[in-house]
């Protein structure tokens, strides 16, 4: 199986009373890895983004280009940049971690879980920067009566399969454009 050649190490954290688990995950891709194996690691990132609470760090050789722009320049490094877009992650570090690279990255499935990162120097022998980080946790997960759709767990090819079986020439014929807009909201929504 293809997810047993990921390095990875997989911690969770206990919360107390009221607060969630989170699950810390630390990666290594190394710069020669294989397409099957690079699809076996956004699987697996796939699932662990469905965690209440995650962080995703590690080093991810290979990354090419801008991350905030993405420019990524390898077809791997794009493919990496859609794994994470589809899963809803966000990366907290800022500086070049390596040689005027990206390669040392945080992500993480909640705004707010990582704060306080700081680059420090390098540890022993390697070229990379260490990584500081604190995860901030609330007291008390907030109880929330509005219900929100989880579209992490969306199946999209359905919603694009309903909406796209509607004969929008006649559903929208004759239709300004405020009110198209309110049949194809109307229709998304009956589609969720």
């Amino acid at each position: 199986m293809d997810e047993e050649l990921t390095e990875s190490l997989r911690i969770g954290i206990k919360g107390r009373a009221g607060t969630g688990d989170t699950i810390v995950e630390v990666w290594y891709r190394p710069p020669n890895q294989e397409d099957r194996v690079d699809e076996a690691l956004c699987r697996q990132i796939g699932a662990a983004s469905c965690s209440q609470a995650l962080v995703l760090m590690g080093d991810f050789s290979r990354y090419q280009g801008g991350w905030r722009d993405d420019t990524a320049g390898h077809k791997q490094s794009r493919r990496f940049l859609e794994c994470i877009d589809d899963n809803f992650l966000l990366q907290v570090i800022e500086e070049l971690t390596r040689r005027g690279a990206m390669l040392d990255l945080v992500l993480t499935n909640k705004e707010g879980l990582v704060g306080d990162v700081k680059l420090k120097g390098s540890l022993g022998c390697s070229d990379h920067k260490m990584v500081e980080f604190k995860i901030l946790r609330a007291v008390r997960r907030a109880h929330s009566k509005l219900t929100t759709l989880d579209f992490r767990r969306a199946d999209f090819g359905l919603v694009r399969n309903l909406l796209g079986r509607l004969p929008w020439d006649k559903a929208l014929e004759g239709r300004g454009a405020q009110e198209s807009w309110l049949v194809f909201k109307d229709h998304l929504l009956q589609a969720q």
